[in-house]
């Protein structure tokens, strides 16, 4: 896919990004290269290749999915301002 400087500027405008007028034609440039290698990327056959976490053999380290406090409240309650009854105190923001 060939991205023109139209697409370009478009996109740069999505990503909020500034592109000088004289820049478009090299960006255009760079963006479909990118897309050709993407393209490149899925002629390759996968098929029957595992997926990994990483490029040496290992399994993930796992823990239980329990919901907890953390236990450290006091920890967390020293570093703010002000603390009443175990909370954080805040300004009363609407009357």
């Amino acid at each position: 896919m060939a991205v023109d400087r139209d697409v370009t500027r478009r996109v740069a405008h999505l990503a909020r990004i500034r592109v000088e007028e004289d820049q478009l034609d090299a960006l255009a440039t760079e963006l479909s290269r990118i897309l050709a290698f993407a393209e490149q990327l899925a002629e390759v056959d996968v098929e029957g290749v595992e997926p990994m976490t990483s490029v040496t053999p290992m399994r993930l380290k796992r823990r239980a999915d329990v919901v907890t406090d953390g236990n450290i409240r006091d920890k967390v309650l020293a570093n703010a301002p002000e603390t009443r009854e175990g909370f954080f105190v805040v300004p009363k923001v609407v009357e």
